[in-house]
């Protein structure tokens, strides 16, 4: 395997607020492969383009020829984005080797439906032509499409690089994102990839952003500081009914996305709440209490009876809301709540860290799927090849 390779990662995730990019160098060593972030950059959607963007996940709103045409879009801002970042890490596009990019989950439909034509699917948008030619680098892409292909679910795809990045020794460890959804990854203490287990175990973000925009009138679009939860008072009787979603209750391997928790289910949530006369405060401080309590449960429930836990390392944009985080330490107590950047990883910067590697490993031919957690029948390559100008550069390396 090629020793050194530098990597521009690109993530946008459920909340489809903008484009992480980082710029990773991937060493191969005896002990197993090393990443050190170079630069990283968080670049936000224009507000019309997030509009339009919002507009494709319903049926309501979106059309074949409006995917198409954001399709190129979105190719064009993660090609911009990629540059961007290369630029930050004062490089030149000539010295990167490769892109990954996971692109914009418009649609995940990871269970079979009823009907003849309810299969399992997935579709992720960001044109990786459109990149390859905008930078002139290779780009793997399409990460989830040949795990689904395989029989899972195409996530979590993350839980590969948490094992090179936290696995360790002697303590049993869970890293817990909260980006858009909230997935954890299970290292038990000494784990081979085969002993890994993830799996998405509810709303992150997703829904306590939904709320803010609903009691804010549009004013803001997530809770800064969490600082409106802090305020109110979490109604336990609305969480617990909150808990009794069938996504929570069910076993791993699971995943889940906007088509569970989006608009119409935060319709449900505001509409339920108001019936029972719940302040605006309140209901922000009780779905905050929804994200920790589906944490705190499925580590209750399915971890600790059966591993332990020595760790809880938490990451994604949750990381940054003091009191969701003040909620899932008082859930887990006594067990030792710390974030990426105790490991000298950004919060922000992790899943695209984790696209890189797993971009890392693609283009190497080593599967990066773990079948513990996404439930494909076996291990399989991820991600599909888009040559750039300069490919004979990625060629003649590996």
């Amino acid at each position: 395997m090629c020793s050194t390779m530098k990597v521009v990662g690109l993530m946008s995730g459920t909340s489809a607020d903008g484009i992480d990019a980082a710029l990773v160098e991937i060493e191969d060593r005896d002990s197993g492969l090393k990443a050190e972030t170079l630069a990283f950059g968080n670049y936000h959607y224009p507000e019309r383009v997030r509009e339009k963007i919002f507009e494709l996940f319903s049926p309501k709103t979106s059309s074949a020829d409006r995917i198409c045409r954001f399709n190129f879009v979105l190719g064009r801002l993660f090609a911009d984005a990629a540059v961007s970042v290369i630029e930050q890490a004062g490089l030149e596009l000539g010295d990167v080797d490769l892109v990954a990019m996971h692109g914009q989950t418009v649609c995940h439909l990871p269970w079979a439906g009823e009907g003849e034509f309810q299969v399992p699917s997935t579709l992720q948008i960001g044109e990786p032509a459109v990149v390859a030619e905008r930078t002139g680098i290779t780009v793997i892409s399409n990460f989830r499409s040949r795990d689904i292909a395989a029989g899972g679910q195409g996530a979590p795809l993350v839980p590969y690089a948490d094992y090179i990045l936290f696995r360790h020794e002697d303590k049993t460890r869970v890293v817990q994102n909260i980006g858009g959804i909230a997935n954890m990854t299970v290292l038990p203490r000494g784990a081979r990839p085969q002993d890994v287990i993830a799996f998405d175990n509810g709303p992150g973000n997703m829904v306590i952003d939904a709320v803010v925009s609903e009691v804010t009138g549009g004013c803001m679009d997530y809770d800064v500081d969490g600082a409106i939860a802090a305020r109110g008072r979490v109604v336990e009787e609305f969480v617990a009914e909150l808990m009794d979603h069938p996504f929570v209750r069910i076993e791993p391997p699971k995943s889940t996305g906007r088509e569970e928790f989006g608009a119409e289910y935060v319709k449900s949530v505001m509409a339920r709440a108001r019936a029972l006369g719940i302040g605006d405060e309140d209901i922000v401080a009780s779905v905050t209490a929804f994200t920790a309590e589906c944490i705190g449960k499925h580590l209750s429930d399915l971890v600790v009876p059966e591993y332990g836990l020595d760790e809880l390392i938490i990451g994604g944009g949750g990381a940054y809301n003091p009191t969701l985080m003040r909620m899932i330490r008082e859930r887990v107590d006594p067990v030792p709540v710390v974030t990426h950047e105790a490991y000298g990883i950004s919060s922000d910067a992790k899943e695209a860290i984790a696209f890189a590697i797993l971009g890392y490993l693609g283009i190497h031919g080593i599967p990066a799927n773990l079948p513990s957690a996404t439930g494909a029948h076996h291990q399989v390559l991820l991600g599909a090849i888009t040559p750039g100008r300069r490919s004979e550069k990625v060629w003649d390396r590996l």
